[in-house]
């Protein structure tokens, strides 16, 4: 990710969870070399002598953690206002500064990598590579492949359409095919459909079907035959949960109405559910939502609770995904506590947002994991998250934050000395 300067990085006095062990190492050093790979992690009893001219910190006694993903976010659309007024009342020049403030903050709250579903163009993604402006490592669908009247059609209540440039409407075989193939060619990493209706969409129900079988097992193809694409599902509700787990999809998206053959399904498919529980838990609030949302979520927030805690219960595989934009960007890890509050313990929802979210994303062989050879993304929490999960959900018990050895951000104090030459 850009430039690797100052890439030599060595850490020491903190607890350290890999991403992958049952435990955490008390007492632990990590140290990456120039190239920005890590070099050890482990007992400090055991770590090689520091060397010299490499950037020391002070870990005060925290919890060192692989960098953090967030796999389904939404960086493109404010979570602080409407769609309506981001789309039609935010000059564009603005609305792309906004975009990479969020990207800064959610960088800051810890999330190290993340997968953007719908709004993000390839560009930003881009950018960040390229070090031009500081975020998470990205992967971006571009946009997201609906149907007339499904949950993408942006079109409001009273007619009018706010033609967002990121939502493709097709009704036939041939349109998706076609439809998948623009976003590809706008530089797009994986296909994201809707395979269900929405809470959030006016026109359908979580409870609707959305792209027909064939339409879904043509979109899983032409991401196939352009160097194996993935493709994720929005699919809330069982129809469209079955549908594109049959379908082929990489990834089931919120997955509220999950059961027990839906469960059996992602195992046997090797697909992975995203639940984006902080949507859930959020509070409600009928003063701040239309009338037939509300009452949608009324209808689903307890049944998705139910239905998630069984998933977790059952052991499918779980990345985690937070849908900022609906939730709040840059409280991302508050995605951790509602995992642990249904049921899933504070190791395995880290392992969620670590090194199993790595390998719904295809890259768990250089993130996710504090190990040797693999890049030194790393996040640094005060206090022990093993302890009280909630600790991450607050950004200023991010201290640390690290891009393949690179720091990005630093509150702890550095000593004299702690650059040592």
């Amino acid at each position: 990710m850009g430039s690797n300067d100052g890439a030599a990085l060595r850490v020491h006095n903190v607890r350290l969870i890999d991403g992958v062990g049952a435990q955490a190492v008390d007492d632990a050093v990590l140290e990456s070399g120039d190239d920005g790979r890590i070099t050890y992690a482990g007992p400090a009893a055991r770590a090689p002598e520091p060397r010299p001219g490499v950037r020391t910190i002070d870990g005060q006694g925290g919890t060192l953690l692989p960098g953090l993903f967030d796999c389904h976010t939404h960086l493109g659309v404010p979570s602080d206002r409407s769609l309506v007024e981001a789309a039609l009342l935010t000059d564009p020049v603005l609305g792309v500064l906004q975009t990479t403030e969020r990207m800064k903050r959610t960088l800051d709250a810890g999330i190290t990598s993340a997968r953007d579903l719908g709004g993000l163009p390839a560009g930003f993604r881009d950018a960040v590579a390229a070090g031009l402006v500081p975020g998470p490592r990205l992967q971006t669908s571009v946009g997201v492949l609906s149907h007339t009247g499904g949950h993408a059609d942006g079109t409001l209540p009273g007619g009018r359409s706010l033609d967002l440039d990121y939502c493709e409407i097709a009704d036939d075989v041939p349109g998706v095919r076609k439809a998948a193939r623009r976003m590809l060619r706008a530089g797009a990493d994986l296909v994201k459909i809707c395979t269900s209706g929405g809470i959030s969409s006016a026109h359908d129900d979580p409870d609707d079907q959305d792209l027909l079988d064939e339409e879904i097992a043509a979109v899983v193809d032409e991401a196939r035959r352009h160097r194996g694409r993935p493709v994720a599902a929005h699919a809330q509700g069982r129809a469209g949960i079955l549908a594109a787990i049959r379908g082929g999809v990489r990834s089931v998206e919120h997955g509220f109405g999950i059961d027990d053959e839906g469960c059996d399904l992602l195992g046997e498919r090797g697909a992975f559910l995203v639940p984006t529980l902080s949507t859930v838990f959020q509070p409600l609030d009928p003063r701040r939502t239309t009338p037939w949302r509300y009452q949608k979520k009324l209808r689903w927030n307890e049944r998705a609770k139910e239905n998630i805690a069984a998933a977790i219960a059952r052991g499918v595989d779980i990345a985690t995904g937070t849908d900022a934009g609906i939730s709040p960007h840059g409280g991302n890890l508050f995605e951790l506590s509602c995992l642990v509050e249904l049921g899933m313990s504070p190791m395995a929802a880290i392992r969620a947002a670590t090194s199993d979210s790595a390998r719904l994303l295809g890259v768990e062989d250089t993130l996710g994991t504090l190990r040797a050879g693999y890049a030194a993304d790393l996040v640094l929490c005060a206090g022990d998250p093993l302890r009280d999960i909630g600790l991450l959900s607050a950004p200023e018990h991010i201290v640390l934050v690290a891009q393949q050895g690179v720091v990005r951000k630093l509150t702890l104090p550095e000593r004299s000395g702690s650059c040592q030459t």
